[in-house]
């Protein structure tokens, strides 16, 4: 019997996606291999409070639940009374877990002590006085590699065609962000590897929420000359399916560390850092000096294109 996984937040990406197109929740089941019952349970309990399903709310409300359980103690208090004094008696953690094994009264981790200690110094209380070192908290892996920042189920750039990698056709593109001094505010940036047209905006912070909504933005006042976007590595782009979902673009994904793989890109970056050096902020960078750049750029790498694509283009702030 197959056991039950929660749902991804690609799966949720795409239940907000279908259910926009108003496709049923029989088919969308369906196409991800779900029961029904688990897409109309997982919709009906966490629609925002406007009435709408919105998938990154939902996987937040979801990760929220999860360490809300994670909190309830299944232990009686007479066992918290033997730990607290053993903590008096200056016994660390790993100490008294081992006791309360060895004596048959309890099993529990010396992880649960910590979390137990931690919770009641930020109430105020004095109990990690008694601890000689309180490790920093670190998030269960339960036995599994260390997958942060990794997307798992990405289209890696080995599987892109011919036609793209010659460079033979137009409407294939590279994607990444350039940041400035504060570490927040950043360029996404956009090239063209046949013709070195470009495409930038501005953003507030470097999230896969502002990178998904300025895309979208982006995408839709000129559809048609995407087909693919390669993008960097990193998290901020973890929300691609959404882009592919609705524009029916392919996206592609980079090497971890092989900048070269988007050489088009690297180069244009390049280039945008003789404007904005690095180190630099970009607090006052306007929106109309950012289309001023872009374009002398698309004039200095798109001399031989067509002059259809001279035309400016307006440059959107993920506000």
């Amino acid at each position: 019997m197959k056991s039950y996984t929660q749902l991804s937040r690609e799966e949720r990406y795409y239940i907000s996606s279908q259910r926009a197109r108003n496709v049923s929740f029989s088919q969308i089941a369906r196409d991800l291999g779900r029961s029904t019952s688990t897409v109309t349970r997982e919709f009906k309990r966490n629609l925002r409070p406007t009435g709408r399903y919105a998938a990154f709310v939902a996987h937040s409300y979801a990760t929220a639940r999860r360490r809300r359980s994670r909190r309830k103690s299944h232990f009686p208090p007479e066992c918290w009374m033997i730990i607290y004094s053993l903590l008096e008696e200056k016994l660390s953690p790993e100490q008294i877990s081992d006791r309360l094994d060895s004596l048959g009264l309890y099993k529990i981790s010396y992880q649960s002590i910590y979390r137990v200690i931690r919770i009641d110094r930020r109430r105020g209380g004095f109990l990690f006085k008694n601890c000689r070192v309180i490790p920093k908290r670190r998030r269960k892996r339960y036995g599994s590699v260390d997958s942060r920042g990794i997307l798992q189920g990405k289209r890696l750039i080995s599987e892109r065609p011919a036609s793209i990698n010659n460079r033979s056709e137009f409407g294939h593109w590279e994607g990444d962000t350039v940041m400035g001094k504060d570490k927040h505010q950043c360029f996404l940036t956009l090239v063209e590897r046949k013709s070195g047209l470009n495409r930038i905006v501005k953003l507030k912070n470097r999230t896969a929420k502002n990178v998904t909504k300025a895309l979208i933005r982006l995408i839709s006042e000129d559809p048609g000359i995407f087909k693919t976007i390669t993008f960097d590595n990193g998290t901020e782009f973890h929300s691609y399916k959404v882009i592919e979902d609705m524009f029916g673009i392919v996206c592609y994904f980079a090497n971890p560390h092989h900048p070269w793989e988007r050489g088009s890109n690297e180069n244009f970056n390049g280039l945008l850092r003789q404007y904005f050096p690095k180190g630099s902020s970009l607090n006052y960078i306007s929106h109309q000096k950012t289309q001023f750049v872009s374009n002398q750029l698309n004039n200095l790498n798109c001399a031989l294109l067509s002059r259809q694509f001279f035309q400016p283009f307006k440059v959107y702030s993920a506000a």
